[in-house]
């Protein structure tokens, strides 16, 4: 790699010899002019990593000459140094997008602090990073080995978030090392999970907070302590997904809380988001609320009745609050629902559900352009940012950020990256979700599962009395050996949900209010 190219232009250029000099010295070039006509001209015939630009000028000044070269080339980092500290100069500066902005007189180690920030600052923070992971990997991995309660789980599985989005902030090339300890981390995980969730349903039992806790825990209290509520359920939003979207609400929102909570088993809508808004197990829902719960081998819709069991729940509590409920599947009900907002603010508490994220996940095990856009988790939450800032849903929170409503914003389940397929062997009426099978006549390894052979031991209903539950573990996804091949070519490293790991239980419920 050549030296890095500096343009500094200055009409007192002959008095910044000892700069140029000391630049020279760490191994840069530097071209010297003394107007902003010629620092334009140099920028048409050349090409500089970074300028250098002297605001009080001669001829062009130096917020003329910022435009002029940003239209020969916005990518290159300008650097505004003037005697100046007006208010309204640094404004139009910044306004311009300079990448620096240093007062008059300056020392080399402002100059080189700079260089280091504009033009190496993506090598440092990689370093640095690479570094700081490898100082971590071994704390996390005596946290992962360490792990004994859901508390323990929800810490290691944040610093392994933190450090993904970290890693991948910074082009790193120890993504193979993070994953790898993610696998680790599930596997033990998984361990957890099977000792203890049936324990989690017993009388009594001390136990995480779980998906039919949600409501009646984190957002009546609010409503009986006074506020108004919206509370915005993400179909399959996951941690690192929320993380990644986060401060896109920085401007609008004081972020007052934010948690995980334990999705229930299976980790699909069907389950776990009717568990959310009836405030009930599944298996409590059905033998409660018989016409709001659909079993799986019955073909109408499994969501229908969210607003009936959402009814159900604050009945249930004996609460007198009104309440309005929207789902939201593309960007003209989203629309609609922003143009409308007015008409909602007259309730205590307003439900929001937007599935677009889980039709992001099944769009990309169908299309091949999806998959080559969410190649992988960094693509994958990069597709999430891009439809949270380009959609209706910025505008819908903005628009509520201005009411004094609360928002919760919380999620049914997660999902995972499946890469192994395990065989499993069922009937016809066997659900077809390739995270878990319910059925009464499976065949399967059951060291490759969570066998579940009473169901009602953990909140779930059975059609018959033979009938039992199996959840794949870590990355697994199930595959028939009838067509094995093609189930595996199709369905591996499609994003799935419905069985255990920390991507798929452990996820985001967070409080925010309006600044």
């Amino acid at each position: 790699m050549g030296k890095e190219r500096i343009l500094w232009a200055d009409d007192e250029i002959e008095l910044l010899k000892a700069h140029v000099m000391f630049l020279e010295s760490k191994g840069f070039s530097v071209v010297c002019v003394n107007n902003g006509q010629d620092a334009v001209e140099a920028c048409q015939n050349e090409h500089f990593d970074i300028v250098f630009l002297d605001e009080n000028m001669p001829g062009l000044s130096g917020l003329e000459s910022l435009a002029r070269i940003k239209e020969i080339d916005n990518t290159v980092p300008i650097v505004m140094i003037t005697k100046s500290e007006e208010e309204d100069l640094m404004n139009q500066a910044i306004g311009n997008k300079i990448a620096d902005y240093l007062i008059k007189p300056v020392n080399p180690s402002q100059i080189l602090l700079s260089l280091k920030k504009n033009i190496h600052k993506q090598e440092i923070i990689q370093e640095t990073t690479t570094d700081s992971y490898r100082s971590a990997f071994g704390n996390i991995g005596m946290q992962i080995n360490d792990s004994l309660t859901f508390n323990d789980w929800i810490e290691v599985y944040k610093k392994l978030v933190y450090w993904e989005l970290e890693l991948a902030s910074s082009g790193n090339n120890m993504d193979q090392i993070l994953k790898m300890q993610k696998d680790e981390a599930n596997s033990t995980f998984v361990k957890f999970i099977k000792r203890n969730y049936e324990k989690w349903f017993e009388q009594g039992a001390e136990r995480p907070m779980m998906s039919q806790d949600i409501m009646h825990k984190k957002v009546f209290p609010m409503l009986d302590a006074g506020e108004k509520v919206f509370f915005v359920v993400f179909d399959n939003l996951r941690f690192d997904q929320w993380r990644a979207v986060k401060e896109l609400f920085r401007n609008e929102y004081i972020i007052e809380e934010e948690q995980l909570y334990c999705a229930m088993l299976p980790t699909s809508t069907q389950y776990a988001r009717n568990a959310i808004f009836a405030g009930l197990t599944p298996l409590q829902i059905k033998n409660m609320y018989p016409k709001l719960w659909v079993d799986e081998d019955e073909e109408e819709g499994k969501n229908k009745y969210e607003e009936e069991l959402i009814r159900t729940q604050i009945e249930r509590f004996r609460k007198k609050y009104t309440f309005s409920y929207h789902k939201i599947n593309d960007t003209t009900s989203g629309s609609k629902l922003v143009a409308n907002l007015k008409q909602n603010l007259d309730k205590q508490l307003n439900v929001v559900v937007f599935n677009f994220v889980d039709m992001l996940s099944h769009a990309r095990t169908d299309s091949k352009m999806i998959r080559e856009l969410a190649a992988d988790d960094s693509g994958y939450r990069s597709l999430t940012t891009s439809w949270f800032k380009h959609s209706s849903i910025m505008d819908f929170f903005q628009q509520v950020s201005k009411t004094g409503y609360k928002v919760v914003i919380t999620t049914d389940h997660g999902t995972i990256k499946v890469s192994n397929a395990i065989k499993v062997v069922g009937d016809k009426n066997t659900n077809t979700n390739l995270r878990y099978k319910e059925g009464k006549n499976l065949d399967y390894n059951p060291k490759e599962v969570f066998n579940i052979t009473k169901p009602e031991r953990i909140g779930l209903p059975s059609p018959n009395i033979s009938t039992h539950f199996i959840f794949a573990c870590n990355d697994d996804f199930f595959a028939y050996p009838n067509n094995y091949n093609y189930y595996v070519q199709y369905y591996k490293n499609t994003f799935q949900h419905g069985g255990i790991s920390m991507e798929e239980m452990l996820v985001p419920l967070v409080t925010l209010k309006g600044k």
